[in-house]
């Protein structure tokens, strides 16, 4: 059975082919139109299943393992549930997901790797939303005064300039210093603690420098909102800087602590052979994504 990507063989296409299930139509193994009382649920943490046709796949292997009553993969997640007796053991079903080419995250791994998906989801709605709220009275009241060429007509202009200068700028600074500052502090809270640990082993990484520059951003605000010494406030610069650094890290670049865990992973299960001619030199090998 050719592989999704390579047209060639894998070593789940070789248990389904092995365990004699139509390939053709992967839903058509054995099903259990309803889950045993007895039966228990373990969900394992996995990833490299990257096509329906591979869900399909490893759900009609599960299925057709003794002692398992249902069973579904998600790609969007890198999950695995499986209903099964409990005789049938977790370390079982582990064996059996190996044997389709996967490695397998440790339960306490894969509760890990789940909450840090969460933790990173929840950041980034953090860094947009606070984002877009400190934005908006910038773009409503600070931007036509600093272009008033660009925006209003000169009475809109004088108008807003002297709502910043009456005493209704200070609970205006005030709201946007908190929300670029909260954003800051729990959007970039991973940069932070590991900017504070290369500090504390005298290192300078890019990290450090973007989170002293955010910082030291933050504080001149401040000063330039609360202690009228002349300075222009900042917190948009603020904002769009964490939105932009939390995004980038979430779609755009791997974390280190991510990169270091999976080459760890990477070594350990370098010694899976498959046999030459049969399965794919590129198999797909979960790996472990850090807790990212």
């Amino acid at each position: 059975m050719p592989d999704d990507h390579h047209g060639r063989s894998t070593r789940l296409d070789a248990v389904v082919r092995d365990r004699g299930i139509d390939a053709s139509d992967p839903g058509s193994g054995p099903r259990v139109a309803r889950v045993p009382e007895p039966h228990v649920h373990d969900t394992f943490s996995v990833k490299g299943i990257d096509t329906k046709r591979r869900e399909e796949l490893l759900e009609a292997v599960l299925r057709d393992r003794d002692g398992v009553s249902a069973a579904s993969a998600t790609a969007r997640n890198g999950t695995v549930g499986v209903h099964h007796d409990p005789a049938v053991s977790r370390d079982g079903l582990r064996e059996t997901l190996e044997a389709c080419g996967l490695v397998v995250d440790p339960a306490d791994r894969a509760f890990e790797v789940r909450r840090a998906s969460q933790f990173a989801s929840a950041r980034v709605a953090v860094a947009v939303l606070f984002g877009l709220m400190v934005a908006t009275p910038y773009i409503a009241v600070l931007y036509p005064t600093r272009l008033e060429w660009l925006f209003y007509d000169p009475m809109t202009v004088a108008y807003l300039q002297s709502l910043l200068d009456s005493r209704m700028a200070t609970h205006f600074f005030v709201n946007l210093g908190a929300l670029s500052g909260i954003a800051f502090l729990v959007a970039c809270g991973p940069l932070i603690k590991r900017s504070l640990a290369a500090a504390a082993a005298g290192q300078v990484t890019n990290e450090s420098v973007f989170v002293g520059s955010v910082a030291a951003l933050f504080a001149y605000s401040t000063a330039a909102a609360f202690t009228g010494f002349g300075g222009t406030v900042h917190y948009d610069l603020v904002a769009y800087a964490v939105a932009g650094a939390t995004l980038w890290t979430h779609f755009g670049a791997a974390d280190p602590a991510a990169e270091d865990h999976g080459a760890a992973e990477s070594t350990g299960s370098a010694d899976a052979e498959v046999a030459e001619g049969e399965l794919a030199d590129s198999d797909p090998v979960a790996m472990t994504d850090g807790g990212q």
